[in-house]
């Protein structure tokens, strides 16, 4: 009997999205006005609610970035679905991995159609004026996500290149005659 990988994917993707999904109400209901940073940690860890119009690291294509963005993020999900059914049944980094970026990318496709505003980012890191950029738990899943799958594709790639290729059987002829 073939197990399946859904018991753990679904749930993942799922807790992803909704974990996201009730913390940015909570950033959008608490954190006003919008850029005051409100320490966590000290100056380390401040939560700060911004809108990201863009996508990762604030990139930006013009007016017509929502668009852009959502059909990407809908492309990257017909093909990470694709990657999921092509899993071997019990393959739990692969799966988890799939799931966290599934998740992030779903958290975020929804912030992009339920708002011009863009995608609601507020976890603020770093030292001063040394921040890193502001983010979200869509943003760590993606990223947790897609370096586990790098992980996992470079070790099966690593996997195929090590198997031994048999060396060609030595073919002897004899000599024919010829009529």
């Amino acid at each position: 009997m073939r197990r399946s990988n859904s018991g753990l994917f679904w749930p993942v993707l799922v807790l992803v999205a909704a974990v996201d999904f009730c913390t940015k109400a909570l950033a959008v209901s608490r954190l006003v006005p919008q850029r005051m940073p409100h320490d966590v940690y000290g100056e380390v860890v401040r939560f700060t609610l911004v809108y990201n119009p863009g996508a990762a690291f604030g990139l930006h294509v013009g007016a017509y970035s929502r668009g852009i963005f959502m059909v990407l993020t809908i492309v990257a999900l017909v093909i990470l679905g694709r990657l999921y059914a092509a899993t071997r049944a019990g393959d739990v980094v692969r799966t988890l991995s799939l799931a966290l970026v599934c998740g992030g990318a779903v958290g975020n496709l929804i912030d992009r159609i339920r708002s011009g505003s863009g995608v609601v980012d507020f976890i603020d890191i770093g030292f001063g004026d040394s921040r890193w950029p502001t983010f979200n738990i869509a943003d760590m899943a993606v990223s947790l996500g897609a370096f586990l799958l790098a992980w996992v594709l470079w070790g099966e790639d690593t996997e195929i290149e090590s198997v031994p290729v048999p060396a060609p059987a030595a073919v002897t002829a004899e000599p024919r005659e010829l009529s």
